[in-house]
């Protein structure tokens, strides 16, 4: 097995590798292009006749990173949800493929991937004004290297290039929430307002906002004081789908005085609404509608969140992190992790630790405080037991 170079232009090479066809024992000729120095053009032609040797070998393709990110996608889109499948596709429409879309699949370095984020980070947003987030280049991240996992699968690359490359470093920002005053603050300002009753299940029940958006009558017992979590509604560009909650399975949430009250008041005032437009309230009316009665969109409850809420003197948080407001209240009063990680619906406690972490500390210092005065009240017993 014989190799040698052709110089066609001056740092351009054509490696020439001569092979035998194990059945007929005829002889092949394999043309691979290669750029850079004669010394760089005999490196790499031993490598090809290594890679012959050894078996590893790849037929050279023309196969550019979009055609091949275009065929990947039509593979992966039936894996995926409709709110994911909009998702990959814009990140790979519209931020990986401007940047590496014309560079040969098997010609893809890892200098080039570290140089497409490097590019993200500074300039990256398509209006011109500024860099992405590091989240969004993590993210672009996880799809090429998801991608390029599935290329060596197909055995159209030997090794994922994405590999060798760092996603950038992403530094959690501090919690925007509100504490127990400016929530009440807050219900207060909204009273009488269309937008109070998901304040209401996002602030004094967690309920995330496409649940809130999927909460049905027939989910509410309010004699028994509980409401389940059933379903949760995920818009895409086109429509809206009623689908398992995000942790995959439902939940019980059980209401406080407050909230069953507040629900039954808005349920009368609904029905009230809903009969003058001829329509009757059922179990399978939403919870949360639009003035016709039809169901609110997960986009449409976010605007009008920040409509009621620039309508205050509150800090402008979003409308999630009321959902936060729920989770710090719990912990900083002393429901322990493992309750308030149930009727936020986190797959595992783990996840509620990690996120609320603020809170523990306070509720460390309370927590060795009680244990300190258990001791010091038994010890106190003790003498007293050994005086008398």
């Amino acid at each position: 097995m014989r190799g040698h170079l052709r110089e066609r232009a001056p740092g351009h090479w054509a490696i020439v590798l001569e092979i035998r066809d194990p059945e007929t024992g005829q002889r092949k000729r394999k043309w691979h292009s290669f750029r850079g120095t004669k010394r760089e053009a005999q490196v790499e032609c031993s490598r090809l006749i290594a890679t012959l040797s050894g078996g590893s070998y790849l037929e050279p393709n023309k196969i550019t990173m979009a055609q091949f990110l275009e065929q990947w996608l039509e593979h992966i889109n039936p894996q995926l949800s409709p709110k994911s499948r909009e998702r990959y596709s814009e990140i790979v429409r519209k931020n990986i493929i401007p940047n590496l879309g014309a560079v040969l699949l098997t010609k893809l370095r890892p200098a080039q991937i570290s140089q497409m984020y490097a590019k993200a980070l500074a300039s990256g947003r398509r209006n011109g004004n500024g860099g992405l987030a590091p989240t969004t280049v993590v993210y672009m991240h996880r799809l090429l290297k998801h991608a390029l996992a599935q290329a060596v699968r197909w055995e159209l690359l030997l090794r994922n290039p994405a590999d060798a490359v760092d996603p950038p470093k992403v530094e959690r920002e501090p919690m925007s929430t509100f504490d127990i005053a400016q929530t009440a603050e807050l219900l207060e300002a909204l009273r009488g307002a269309r937008a109070r009753i998901p304040v209401v299940l996002a602030a004094l029940c967690g309920l995330r906002r496409g649940e809130i958006a999927a909460l049905r009558w027939r989910h509410v017992d309010l004699v028994s004081g509980r409401l389940a979590i059933m379903e949760s509604a995920e818009q895409t560009a086109t429509a809206v789908r009623y689908k398992p909650p995000k942790s995959g399975r439902g939940r019980t949430v059980a209401l406080s005085v407050t909230v069953i009250t507040e629900l039954r008041a808005h349920k009368v005032q609904q029905a009230e609404e809903l009969l003058r437009l001829g329509v009757r309230q059922s179990e399978d009316t939403f919870v949360y509608t639009r003035e016709d009665g039809e169901p609110m969109q997960p986009r449409s409850l976010t605007r009008a969140w920040e409509q009621a809420l620039s309508r205050t003197t509150l800090p402008r948080i979003r409308f999630h992190d009321l959902r936060h407001a729920h989770a710090t209240h719990l912990l900083a009063n002393g429901v322990h992790p493992k309750v308030a990680s149930e009727r936020l619906g986190h797959s595992r406690v783990g996840i509620t630790l990690d996120l609320y972490s603020h809170v523990l500390p306070g509720m460390q210092e309370d927590a060795a405080a009680r244990v300190d005065d258990a001791l010091r009240r038994a010890l106190q017993k003790r003498v007293s037991e050994s005086i008398g």
